[in-house]
């Protein structure tokens, strides 16, 4: 594999870069500190940007890329359904939706498909048909219903979620904010339990915290929180945007601990990289609840989307990128493994998803990320002092190694200092 730096820079082209990012600057909010690349086009698990110089992603849009830049199946079905019909609203119906429910059901073992657009819409809508299952079937009185949701918990960026978030950035000067949400210690469920009263309808949990860092739960929790949850007659609402749909090595993260939540939450990856697409997904008694009119979205369930998610999910049905995955997640983990004590404090995560924490001593994880970026690598901090790697499912196993072997080299680079 020809890796970064194979290609030579034009002179002069270096201002196409320096006027992107200016423009950017210049004409659109400052809600993002990106690094300073700027991607022109992308494959497999390898961008190029204007330059020409190439980088290993290893971010892959927050695992909405798991099947990689351009995949010549998703994009064939995405080009395949621009000749037909994009947009029809869900005023009448068309001829993609029904597939695409219908498989994407099936592939979770559910009966029913609430197709969105983003992750945070699905959130949204899993919140309202929690509450209106727990009014009109669970018999919570009206307008008393509670979700007990988790600490360090990232489920989107609408004011009812960052509401119930406890993160400063996310929450300041966006208030005031709706009550009806009760926050406990992730990974505890006896904290759960104490949360839990007759009006509490749902227990929202991502089964790994992405962007808290990776975070891993216990193993009993997951199964724990099923097991409550059943006992209580409250829903169990598994956030998996991220976790799901290969990721971790798995269909959904909840498999790895054999649990089935009454509400699949599913977005990025299922629209491939191409389009939004976003999905709650439960059975017949919990989504049935939903009346014509009472929720919807005018780009939801579109044919271009649906045509996308369709294939999405044939991919997943055969199982080659959920074992992949976990194949080279396990390869990828055990030579990250070998590097802590040698300034990674600690390394988390399943399958094709890890956080690494950063000895404080050498630097935080932003500045990791830049060096990484200067050796053709490209990754996301969160919270200071991790490094998150999520590379596409796609990409080669010695793309993978070259990739640690330059973190380990940022990590001797920086300690030399």
């Amino acid at each position: 594999m020809l890796h970064s730096g194979a290609a030579a820079v034009t002179p002069g082209i270096r201002s196409t870069t320096d006027a992107a990012i200016a423009a950017e600057a210049e004409h659109s909010p400052h809600n993002y500190h990106p690094l300073p690349v700027v991607v022109s086009t992308g494959e497999g698990a390898w961008v190029t940007d204007v330059e020409g110089r190439r980088y290993l992603d290893c971010l892959a849009a927050y695992s909405a890329v798991n099947f990689g830049h351009s995949h010549p199946r998703l994009v064939a079905a995405a080009k395949a359904q621009l000749d037909r019909v994009t947009l029809t609203s869900r005023a009448f119906h068309n001829d993609q939706l029904g597939v695409f429910v219908t498989e994407l059901a099936a592939l979770a073992g559910k009966d029913m498909v609430l197709p969105m657009n983003t992750g945070a819409e699905a959130v949204e809508s899993g919140i309202k048909v929690a509450r209106a299952w727990g009014y009109r079937v669970k018999g919570v009185a009206s307008g008393e219903a509670n979700i007990v949701v988790m600490a360090g918990n990232f489920h989107g960026r609408t004011t009812t979620i960052v509401g119930f978030s406890d993160d400063p950035d996310a929450y300041n000067d966006f208030g005031p904010f709706g009550p009806g949400f009760r926050t406990v210690p992730y990974g505890d469920v006896g904290a759960i339990a104490a949360a839990i009263d007759e009006n509490t309808v749902a227990v929202l949990v991502e089964p790994i915290q992405g962007e808290a860092g990776v975070i891993v739960p216990p193993a009993d929790f997951l199964p724990g929180v099923r097991e409550l949850c059943t006992r209580e007659r409250v829903l169990m609402i598994a956030d998996e945007i991220q976790s799901g749909l290969g990721r971790t090595g798995a269909t959904f993260a909840c498999d790895l601990v054999g649990v089935v939540p009454d509400l699949y939450l599913l977005g990025k990856a299922l629209g491939g990289g191409i389009v939004p697409v976003s999905a709650v997904v439960g059975d017949a008694d919990i989504l049935g609840v939903l009346r014509p009119g009472q929720h919807g979205s005018t780009f939801g369930g579109n044919p271009l989307a649906a045509a996308v998610g369709t294939e999405v999910v044939r991919m997943l049905a055969g199982g080659e990128p959920q074992e992949r995955a976990r194949m080279l997640g396990a390869r990828l983990h055990e030579r990250l493994g070998a590097l802590v004590g040698d300034g990674i404090v600690a390394v988390r995560g399943a399958g094709l998803w890890v956080g690494i924490d950063i000895d404080p001593a050498l630097g935080t994880g932003r500045e990791f990320c830049e060096r990484l970026m200067a050796r053709g690598i490209l990754a996301k901090d969160t919270h200071g002092q991790t490094v998150r790697l999520a590379p596409p499912i796609v990409v080669d196993e010695a793309d993978l190694d070259w990739a640690v072997d330059e973190l380990a080299a940022v990590l001797s680079e920086v300690s030399d200092r």
